[in-house]
């Protein structure tokens, strides 16, 4: 599950890091992002080079009847991908990278759930794995959904899930919309374990959408 995600850069960090081939677009940092929100995502043009633009957190497929409709997903699991009518065809074709510096996960306790941040250690940006799709009606929305797969070591003690994160020298490969190799896809969705990543429990104002801070991420004091 990811649930809410950050992401404390400018466009110009994400032209560099993603070796874009189009400027990015404007946006404001935001230390609280819920699902719903219109977020910056890097996907492939066919014949054009690698863009990124604003797309809406919740994937809707294109053949359903209303954007209201029950289906709008913020996360897919790795695991069945290529079997849910809702991913199957943005799995073959319409793959993204999410950029981000961090995201937050909740453990459940005797006294409520716990919010946890979980980010890399030099706050860096990274990226998460995501399905891009758009639909047509009055307007046309572009959506995403963020990938998960099983929890590493790190994450595994608070919640059994965790956003697949990809790394720059698989970028090409998994952005490609003429790679077709399963094997090689399937083999990208896997817990990251390169040990960059950090955890710590921080205060429960994140439990709130509406607060958006850089103090959102600070460490609990022991």
């Amino acid at each position: 599950m990811c649930g809410r995600f950050i992401l404390d850069t400018n466009p110009e960090l994400i032209e560099f890091y993603f070796e874009l081939d189009h400027p990015a677009p404007a946006f404001q940092p935001s230390w609280n992002i819920p699902p719903g929100s219109d977020v910056p995502v890097v996907w492939q043009m066919p014949a054009d080079g690698r863009a990124c633009s604003l797309m809406r957190w919740g994937l809707i497929p294109h053949w359903a009847k209303t954007t209201t409709s029950k289906y709008k997903m913020i996360n897919a699991k790795a695991e069945t991908l290529a079997e849910k009518p809702a991913f199957r065809l943005a799995y073959q074709q319409r793959r993204c990278l999410i950029p981000t510096n961090g995201f937050y996960e909740w453990h459940a306790t005797a006294q409520g759930k716990q919010p946890y941040y979980i980010g890399m250690q030099d706050h860096g940006l990274f990226a998460f794995a995501g399905l891009w799709e758009y639909w047509e009606g009055e307007q046309t929305i572009h959506s995403f959904t963020i990938i998960t797969t099983v929890a590493n070591k790190l994450i595994a003690g608070i919640h059994e899930r965790m956003p697949v994160i990809i790394e720059p020298a698989n970028f090409s490969a998994w952005l490609d919309p003429a790679n077709r190799d399963t094997d090689q896809l399937n083999s990208l969705l896997i817990p990251h374990e390169l040990g960059r990543l950090q955890m710590y429990p921080v205060g429960t104002e994140v439990n709130n959408p509406r607060h958006d801070a850089a103090g959102l991420i600070k460490a609990l004091a022991h």
